[in-house]
């Protein structure tokens, strides 16, 4: 179990890869196999150090066509917080183990597994159950993981990666020379973005808090604070005909900001929505102003009354183009490309710190857990 409790820098990131290769887990050890499998469970809605808790639970059997896997490391994400919140638009019940994403190594297979054995390192995006040590899984829903790579920079890019390269490579056409807005660029999608769009040959313009504009300038892009009154205006002065893109995680009248900064032709991406100010509970609302927007521009544009511009709401799911796009992301990594930044690594004890942390915006990059 790590020791690391508290954040930590990108310049203390471990490297995205090491020439030594991970000893491969156990083998399979058959369903009876129950022991003691440390968990983090939300509990209700407020603040994680009330609501976070860590416990211990019976380790999982593999179903049929599922498999249990080892977990090296799972992803601390913004759903989490929205979860905390009853804020998700697919919220469990309390209470539940958290946790979007994964990188582990099976250790036990179902009847009718195929292709996949013990010993195979994997990642998955059970969208929760990942904050535990065993996790049972589709077995159609895996992906593969490089044995060389580092467990926490490779769950760093399996909801976080695939969601901004889709959003960038299959949602928009953007040739080199083009100008895009990023919103959250020191975020744990937004870091990936913006270094992902540079290495396409675009402008990147990143909006973030002004104690982070250094580590946005350090990937490449133009900052913004985000706070700014007039942000479209504030845009316009850096691109005066407008933006090509805008990747929006912020929702509701961002989205019309964001409309706004749009050149003839150009692209809005609204890939979540801010649930502040909202009751704990409201689970669904943050989400309606986004998609009462994306409707309305969608009808717009069928009439041509929007000057060739669009929005489209982004939802990342698995299948083909989910492991292809990872597979795409862990070869950037090898190639030096792609550089996750990991704002720190904890234990499942800490997960309480990890969620305040993103929570209270102070870091850049990816939160972690080691179980």
């Amino acid at each position: 179990m790590s020791t690391t409790t508290g954040p930590a820098t990108a310049a203390d990131a471990k490297p995205a890869a090491t020439d030594a290769k991970p000893t491969p887990g156990p083998a399979a050890t058959g369903p009876d196999a129950s022991h003691g499998n440390a968990h983090v469970q939300l509990t209700g809605s407020g603040r994680p150090e009330d609501h976070v808790v860590a416990g211990h639970g019976t380790r999982p059997a593999a179903g049929r066509g599922k498999v249990v896997v080892r977990v090296e490391a799972a992803g601390v994400s913004f759903a989490e917080v929205q979860m905390l919140q009853h804020l998700h638009p697919f919220p469990p019940k309390f209470p539940f183990v958290p946790g979007y994403d994964l990188v582990g190594r099976i250790v036990e297979t179902g009847e009718g597994v195929t292709g996949r054995q013990a010993g195979d390192r994997v990642a998955a995006m059970p969208r929760h159950g990942a904050w535990q040590e065993y996790v049972e899984v589709p077995a159609k829903a895996l992906a593969a993981v490089p044995e060389h790579l580092d467990a926490a920079v490779a769950v760093s890019l399996i909801t976080n990666g695939v969601t901004a390269y889709q959003m960038l490579h299959r949602l928009t056409a953007l040739a080199p020379g083009s100008t895009v807005l990023v919103h959250g660029a020191s975020g744990g999608v937004g870091t990936l973005l913006t270094q992902l769009a540079v290495h396409a040959g675009l402008r990147v313009i990143g909006t973030a808090s002004p104690a982070k504009h250094d580590a946005v300038r350090a990937l490449g892009a133009e900052p913004l604070d985000y706070r700014t009154p007039d942000l479209p205006a504030a845009v316009r002065e850096l691109a005066p005909g407008g933006v090509d893109a805008v990747f929006d995680h912020i929702g509701g009248r961002g989205l019309d900001a964001g409309w706004a900064m749009l050149a003839d032709g150009g692209t809005l991406v609204s890939f979540d929505s801010s649930v502040a100010g909202y009751r704990p509970g409201q689970w669904f609302r943050p989400h309606v102003p986004a998609l009462r927007r994306t409707a309305a521009r969608w009808i717009a544009a069928r009439l041509r009354l929007t000057r060739g511009r669009r929005q489209s709401m982004y939802y990342v799911k698995p299948g083909d183009d989910f492991r292809a796009d990872l597979a795409a992301l862990y070869r950037l990594v090898d190639e030096g490309v792609l550089r996750p930044d990991i704002a720190g690594r904890h234990p499942l004890t800490a997960a309480p710190a990890a969620v305040r942390a993103l929570l209270d915006g102070t870091t850049v990059g990816k939160h972690v857990l080691i179980p």
